[in-house]
């Protein structure tokens, strides 16, 4: 079992290195973030679908899980497009230091979403989460537009985890993904057509949005492939031998070794202010505190409900 447990937890390790390198394919794939995003959800959800056929998961779900994972889809897709849109109009490290703010935008909209109070310790990290951001905006200044592009799509993924943090519980994880990627690329397809019936010529289904050099095609196989399927079916095979806690804490490296990649990748397009890497250590710290927090309540709740039942 040890073994088991080891094995998983490297394998979760290699899955948040992958979710790391999504940043360098975005950075790396020459179209922009509409239709990226859109080839990505699209040929993810086929993926996917295959892998549902292969394990005879069933599809059929009532009319409101329906509209749920709808909502949830169009939510995840305005997170990738503004997420891939910040590294397109700043860098790489800008984009996945403001990402790190998802934990505490989480903490803001947790109370409202299970209905519960807020407590001191998230109000103590919101304000230090603001310290961080307010350093990195006085040193980053000349990347206002991508930090305000990551920041929404940091809020944009809080709400979607919070989302399936309620319909996981119930329903297949996979199912759940084919919806809402299906939905996500669904909308999409939508807003193009419409952009293509009006004759835009920045936007839409033309002929140059499937002009796509041999490069942009393997990298965008790859990024929906290994990033998104993949990277979807291992991190919830691994949460059935590893602790949510364990998960928690190791997901928060993704911006780590985002950035350090993109150091080794890109070089000096990618060094920033000494002062940013302050802000940004700030951020992650809070994330990590966060976190041990939230699982040592849990264990002081449990412990509390076991001596009640002795």
């Amino acid at each position: 079992m040890p073994n088991v447990k080891l094995f998983n937890y490297l394998h979760l390790h290699f899955i948040v290195f992958v979710w790391g390198f999504t940043a360098i394919l975005g950075e790396l794939i020459s179209i922009e973030a509409l239709p990226l995003v859109w080839y990505r959800m699209l040929i993810a959800s086929g993926f996917i679908y295959i892998y549902i056929c292969f394990k005879k998961i069933r599809l059929i779900i009532s009319r409101r899980l329906f509209f749920v994972l709808f909502f949830a889809g169009i939510v995840i897709a305005l997170h990738w497009i503004t997420f891939f849109a910040a590294i397109k109009v700043s860098n790489i490290s800008i984009t996945l230091a403001m990402l790190s703010t998802g934990a505490f935008f989480t903490s803001i909209l947790e109370p409202v979403f299970y209905k519960r109070k807020i407590v001191w310790y998230e109000v103590l990290f919101g304000l230090m989460v603001i310290t961080g951001l307010y350093i990195i905006f006085k040193v980053e200044g000349n990347y206002l537009t991508g930090i305000v592009y990551a920041l929404c799509s940091a809020f944009l993924s809080s709400v979607f985890s919070l989302i399936n943090g309620k319909v996981a519980q119930k329903y297949n994880p996979s199912m759940i993904s084919f919806y809402e990627l299906l939905s996500g690329v669904g909308v999409v397809t939508i807003y193009l057509f419409g952009m293509t019936i009006f004759g835009d010529t920045t936007e839409g289904f033309t002929v140059s949005f499937f002009k796509l050099s041999t490069s942009d095609w393997g990298l965008i196989a790859i990024l929906a492939s290994i990033c998104t399927a993949y990277a979807f079916i291992g991190s919830v095979q691994v949460m059935k031998y590893l602790s949510p806690y364990t998960v928690m804490l190791t997901t928060n490296l993704e911006p780590v070794y985002g950035i350090l990649l993109a150091f080794l990748i890109f070089g000096e397009t990618e060094k920033m202010n000494p002062q940013f890497y302050y802000g940004a250590i700030i951020i992650l710290c809070t994330v990590v505190l966060n976190g041990i927090f939230k699982n040592a309540k849990k264990r002081k709740r449990q412990a509390t409900l076991s001596n009640i039942t002795k």
